[in-house]
């Protein structure tokens, strides 16, 4: 797959392609069904599929302050789009000067002059262009214009627990299952678990004296951390290819027994002695085994926490 961050890495010669459009973060199910049809799609016509993203998060550009919690880095969210069969990943930089180009401008200039595309797939709430006046409805006046077809998906929904009513599957109702610590609906969304990233840095060593020692996550600034609790979890190095992921228990907050102040993640992977310190790694959290809860003592923190660990091997076995 081509990894294009801008236009301008569009090569010679270019001819048509079949594009589809969005932030895709958490490249969640409803995503995926766009990208394969889109990949589909480009495979019938004989011309290569586009995924066309944004960075950073159009809303933090719009109103500062305002970016939501991420599901996915940048460099993930390619990883996923590549497993779908995506032949180009194109990263347009979202600017203030792109959020002010009217949404026909944006179509003409992107899609038709640089893109050439034949075919655009979005879903059917897709809005573009400057206050996000452009729709699908619109997108298909212009296809017509331009010489392009247009497909507007319809969103991927499952039953809700409430009668006659449904859950859409979408990169908000993700966040809120996130922030709720439920990640089991989340990975039901995503098609996978939820995965955090980051550096493993030296934390108080707490845990090596308790005699579990964790490794302790600096994780990027906006990414989407599950609610205070306990998770068990698959534990992955992502420096080293090929190396199958750990289990892990997983603890996501302020360490109340000690009187803590910073909220951390911290990762107590089995079966192995090893030092993690400086090396990029990956937490899929599969499943929530209890709150964070203030124990009286660090013996019964001990054996909460070897009860952890017992709870993990039985959901990851």
């Amino acid at each position: 797959m081509q990894r294009w961050r801008g236009l301008e890495f569009i090569p010679g010669g270019w001819g048509r392609c079949v594009a589809t459009i969005g932030v895709f973060d958490g490249v969640h199910l409803g995503h995926q069904e766009l990208i394969r049809r889109a990949v589909s799609l480009a495979h019938d016509r004989g011309v290569p599929s586009v995924v066309v993203t944004f960075d950073p998060h159009p809303a933090e550009v719009v109103r500062p302050g305002s970016h939501p919690a991420q599901l996915t880095t940048l460099r993930r969210k390619a990883e996923l789009v590549e497993r779908l069969g995506v032949d180009v990943f194109c990263v347009l930089p979202f600017t203030l000067d792109l959020s002010k180009v009217p949404a026909d401008e944006f179509v003409h200039e992107v899609l038709v002059e640089q893109l050439h595309v034949a075919a655009v797939v979005v879903g059917e709430n897709f809005t573009f262009g400057h206050k996000a006046a452009g729709n699908v409805e619109l997108l298909t006046q212009l296809g017509h214009r331009f010489g392009f077809a247009v497909e507007g998906a319809k969103l991927v929904t499952v039953p809700n627990s409430t009668p006659n009513s449904e859950i859409t599957f979408s990169s908000t109702y993700i966040r809120a299952c996130i922030d709720a610590g439920d990640v089991t609906a989340a990975a039901a969304a995503l098609g996978r678990p939820h995965r955090l990233e980051g550096i493993v840095v030296r934390g108080d060593r707490r845990g090596h004296e308790l005699g579990f020692p964790t490794a302790n996550l600096s994780t990027p600034r906006y990414a989407a951390v599950p609610a205070d609790g306990v998770y068990a979890g698959w534990f992955s190095l992502l420096t080293s290819a090929g190396r199958e992921p750990l289990m892990a228990s997983v603890s996501v907050g302020t360490n109340p027994t000690f009187s803590g102040r910073e909220r951390r993640v911290e990762a107590f992977v089995l079966d192995v002695e090893e030092d993690f310190y400086g090396q990029r790694v990956a937490v899929d959290f599969v499943g929530r085994l209890r709150d964070m809860v203030r124990f009286e003592s660090s013996a019964e923190l001990v054996d909460n926490i070897a009860d952890d660990v017992r709870r993990t091997r039985d959901l990851l076995s």
